[in-house]
């Protein structure tokens, strides 16, 4: 912990908006970064290749509900910092595995807690006004809103999928440790995030990669559900923001002020991808007698427990800390297309060990 290079154990930095972070960090503060992943299919090695050469850069497997494997690397490690990505992330495998998600997010989220509480003694009071305990989570938490309202860190939980579950519980641990045992703790929930090295099964990379490939554009229900829209990068400098200024025991909202509905981003992405590929020299679609990429949209039978709108008020994060999104929408989409389309290695690389873009989550 000592010296100009604090050490951050960042826990699934293999995964998408943990690497993201990961480059951040390394690119712009001094940090020496520890990643700790379990590597499961959403957390791959392809996504810190550029890191691995780095004298400031550590890669450790582990899973972060192994208790012992967290204490040890506590006391080895010294880190002024826990950033925890780590997670089960994706909602429809939370209706088919959700015993995955209750191990992952809340027992794991728990060793952290219980590690980081041991760890505290061991420090400095100095060392200890230094530590911070930074706590990724996500706006499912609160549920459904209707069509007008914002999520505030106020906002009572409702969570309705079992993803969402699992993180309400990891916060409200995150809290617990924070007010009873004194832990330093940061608590952040974020919009939904887009951009690079995120895993083909959420929305716009597999929207873009099925509309190359002339393969169906399934969209739930009428295309109606709302969603705001953050960029990875964006939502990284968030938590940059948080870690080195925010206080400890506040929570902080990060949205992107960009709400669209699930049809009105398909057909977004198919005109950013019209314009990259176009249509007309694209024989997978020829081949299909389609002549433009909106033809591959295909409505499918709802989410079960699909909640119909997010939408995040991140009043308190500009105020306190003078953090706002600086990637509009629409060129934060134009950028996700763009690298997609060009990391073609990078997708089938990950792609390995059985997904192939099916459905998940039917719920029986």
């Amino acid at each position: 912990m000592q010296g100009s290079h604090p050490t951050w154990i960042v826990t699934g930095g293999a995964g998408f908006i943990g690497s993201n972070f990961v480059h951040l960090a390394l690119g712009e503060t001094p940090a020496r970064v520890v990643v700790v992943d379990k590597l499961t299919y959403a957390g791959s090695l392809e996504n810190l290749r550029e890191c691995s050469e780095g004298p400031r850069y550590r890669f450790v497997e582990a899973d972060i509900a192994d208790g012992a494997a967290m204490r040890r690397l506590l006391a080895e490690e010294r880190p002024s910092a826990i950033l925890n990505f780590a997670a089960e992330s994706h909602v429809d495998r939370s209706i088919d595995t959700p015993g995955a998600f209750v191990q992952t997010n809340i027992v794991g989220t728990y060793e952290l807690l219980e590690a980081s509480r041991g760890y505290l003694p061991t420090l400095s009071e100095e060392e200890r006004g230094r530590f911070r305990f930074l706590h990724v989570s996500t706006d499912e938490v609160y549920g459904s809103l209707g069509p007008t309202g914002f999520f505030t860190e106020e906002s009572p939980y409702a969570p309705n999928s079992p993803y969402a579950a699992s993180k309400a519980a990891a916060d409200h641990l995150v809290r617990a440790y924070g007010k009873t045992f004194g832990v330093p703790v940061l608590l952040t929930n974020c919009s939904n995030n887009y951009g690079p090295r995120q895993f083909p099964e959420k929305l716009l990379p597999l929207m873009i990669l099925n509309a190359v490939d002339a393969r169906p554009l399934p969209v739930y229900g009428d295309g109606s559900n709302v969603r705001d829209w953050l960029y990875v990068e964006d939502h990284c400098r968030g938590l940059l923001a948080v870690l080195e200024r925010g206080l400890p025991g506040e929570k902080y909202n990060l949205g992107g002020g960009a709400e669209r509905t699930n049809l009105e981003i398909v057909e977004a992405l198919c005109d950013q991808v019209e314009r990259r590929v176009p249509a007309a020299g694209n024989q997978a679609l020829q081949a299909r007698g389609l002549t433009s990429y909106r033809q591959l949209i295909t409505f499918v039978a709802d989410r079960p427990g699909h909640d119909h709108r997010y939408a995040i008020d991140a009043g308190k994060i500009e105020r306190e800390l003078g953090w706002r999104p600086q990637h509009p929408f629409e060129e934060g989409l134009a950028a996700t297309v763009a690298w997609y389309l060009e990391h073609r290695g990078w997708v089938r690389a990950v792609e390995v060990g059985g997904y192939q873009r099916q459905r998940l989550g039917l719920a029986g």
